[in-house]
């Protein structure tokens, strides 16, 4: 299949770490599992960046991602999703993380008059609905025209390349075996984008000790990332 150069050229551009959504603050519990390994065990990043694609990206936030997708701007039922996501996700670190970079992208596309999400913000401004990241971007992307193909693959790709960049400022590893690391894991993102997605699937995460590393990491003072 031949993705049409317009199709392309939008995916690079909301894709791209200079498009301001926000996430450039939170590392997804990244920050704290290296700093503590003598309390949570061996850190590798390579395991990492594929459990938090496999156990929390693609079966939490991809999904609720391509359900907001598939609700074409029912901003009532987005709102459901939305809560959904807020009592899905316990710790609240990455609560508050996916809320915080859900206002930032709703902000920017919002001056870019992307349909329906200034009127999606005003209710998340009156606190009618949390804004999580994920609700957001399935929001956004299919008011800007990306089928839900693309969509995940950009998604997955932000996610890859967060945790890398993360990695990369933590000193945890050097410029060229982040970009290694990644050109092995977009393969997985790859896989899961192949996988269905029922209209009713429920969100689901498992990634118990980045949770925890997430929490512990919330007491220290000295921490470069929000999570």
């Amino acid at each position: 299949m031949t993705i049409p150069a317009r199709a392309m050229l939008l995916a690079l551009q909301h894709g791209d770490s200079a498009f301001p959504s926000g996430g450039f603050a939170f590392s997804q519990g990244l920050e704290a599992a290296s700093q503590l390994q003598g309390h949570l065990g061996p850190f590798d990043l390579e395991t990492f960046i594929r459990g938090q694609i496999r156990h929390r990206w693609a079966r939490a936030d991809c999904v609720a991602m391509i359900r907001s997708h598939r609700l074409g701007g029912d901003l009532v039922a987005t709102m459901e999703l939305d809560l959904e996501i807020e009592a899905s996700t316990p710790a609240e670190p990455l609560r508050l993380g996916s809320r915080r970079n859900g206002v930032a992208l709703l902000t920017a596309h919002g001056r870019l008059a992307t349909p329906q999400v200034s009127a999606y913000r005003s209710l998340v401004r009156a606190g009618r609905a949390p804004g999580h990241m994920a609700v957001v971007q399935g929001l956004a992307w299919r008011g800007i025209g990306l089928d839900e193909a693309t969509t995940i693959t950009v998604s997955g790709y932000q996610c890859v390349m967060a945790l890398a960049t993360a990695a990369v400022r933590l000193g945890i590893v050097g410029a060229i075996e982040a970009q290694a690391i990644v050109g092995r894991s977009l393969p997985l993102v790859e896989e899961i984008a192949a996988e269905d997605i029922g209209d009713d699937d429920r969100l689901s995460s498992f990634v118990p000790l980045a949770e925890i590393a997430v929490l512990l990491h919330g007491r220290s003072e000295q921490r470069l990332f929000s999570n």
